[in-house]
């Protein structure tokens, strides 16, 4: 292998401003935004990775932090550097970690699966995710039609918003769907941490009624973790949650407290690929599932895919082998940077050395953020 000393760092922050106002239980998002990096070693080996913050602190981390210290440094000693990283920035951290395993992986002419021990499935699953709110009153029918799209698009399973509306509101909403799409598709919905454990409970009985229903998401603060353990013991379908968990650790407490059916890591929200990795494989020791959390990027979700193809089955119930991973459908055109062959909700992972695939040259020009825009 040559030598793989860091001779270079560019970063990519891209921007694009929404057509129509989005979002969440955690409000509305008016753009969507992308922060690239590409690391360059002196043999001319690259690697890239992905970050997720404000588009200003990580152009100034890196400038001011990131960059210098990587100067000089060697790919191989990926582990000690991005722990030295993760000191400044968990976040930064996590997209050096990403760049580091590409480079590696391209100069031993492998594959992340075959780096990481083999590829395990040859298809994955993946579901629609939606942000089901719009600032409109007609927001029901405006998801309704979304979701119409996807299921044309071939996708099989969802994932709605509830939590950002009144009780009765997206009662009707998940009914409505139900009735729409229900005999059609698997769904799942997600409240963002928006309840206290009685508001959470009185979905029991509206949960009964999708016998599709995939899991109940984030319903409380993760620190509720004796409501988590209760809430668990009530409900007809499997709780899920931890996005925002930073290591196996983390997730270790709540699935010893038994707090937790699906865990679902973020790889960006880690410190880096080998942590996240970590996390996965937490699930089978413990002999729950994992979806894992990825709608804020298309090179993250890349890394996940491969992460989930080395993963050995959870169960062996035919057609559930693997665990459905997070796709976003939203208006974001970074969706499309690094293209993957997604058909009939399955996607296909590239086969060539490190991620398998260049991105999208178009969309890095177009929407390279000029440092003026506003993005607050």
């Amino acid at each position: 292998m040559a030598p793989l000393q860091i001779e270079r760092i560019d970063t990519f922050p891209l921007l694009h401003k929404l057509t129509k106002a989005y979002g969440d239980a955690n409000g509305y998002k008016r753009y969507r935004t992308c922060f690239l990096i590409r690391i360059t070693t002196k043999s001319g080996v690259q690697g890239w990775g992905e970050c997720i913050d404000w588009l200003p602190a990580l152009e100034q981390v890196f400038q001011y932090r990131i960059t210098p210290y990587l100067l000089g440094k060697k790919a191989t000693d990926r582990l000690t550097v991005v722990k030295e990283a993760s000191r400044w920035n968990k976040r930064a951290a996590a997209g050096v970690s990403m760049a580091l395993t590409d480079i590696v992986a391209k100069a031993a002419g492998l594959s992340l699966c075959n780096l990481w021990g083999g590829q395990q499935h040859e298809r994955l699953p993946v579901y629609a995710s939606f942000q089901s709110y719009i600032e409109d009153e007609h927001w029901m029918d405006g998801s309704l039609d979304l979701i119409g799209k996807a299921l044309d698009r071939g996708f099989a399973m969802i994932k709605v918003k509830i939590g950002g509306r009144t009780f009765e509101e997206d009662r009707r909403h998940l009914a409505a769907v139900n009735k729409t799409f229900g005999d059609k598709m698997k769904i799942a919905v997600d409240a963002n941490q928006s309840y206290d454990l009685a508001t959470a409970l009185r979905w029991e009985q509206e949960f009964a009624k999708v016998p599709q229903m995939m899991w109940f998401e984030e319903p409380l603060p993760p620190n509720f973790v004796k409501e988590y353990k209760l809430l668990r013991t009530k409900m007809c379908v499997p709780i899920a949650g931890g996005e925002n968990q930073q290591g196996a650790e983390l997730f270790a407490a709540l699935l010893q407290d038994q707090a937790i059916d699906i865990i679902q890591p973020d790889i960006m929200h880690e410190s880096g690929v080998d942590t996240f990795r970590h996390s996965l494989m937490l699930s089978r020791t413990f002999g729950v599932r994992v979806s894992p959390h990825t709608f804020d990027g298309a090179l993250s979700r890349l890394f996940t895919l491969c992460a989930m193809a080395c993963l050995p089955p959870w169960s062996k119930m035919k057609g559930e082998a693997i665990e459905p991973v997070e796709w976003d459908v939203m208006e974001n055109p970074f969706t499309e940077l690094f293209p993957i062959t997604l058909h009939n909700g399955m996607v296909t992972l590239p086969d060539g050395p490190g991620i398998g695939v260049e991105p999208d040259g178009e969309i890095l020009k177009r929407y390279r953020w000029d440092g003026l825009q506003g993005c607050d």
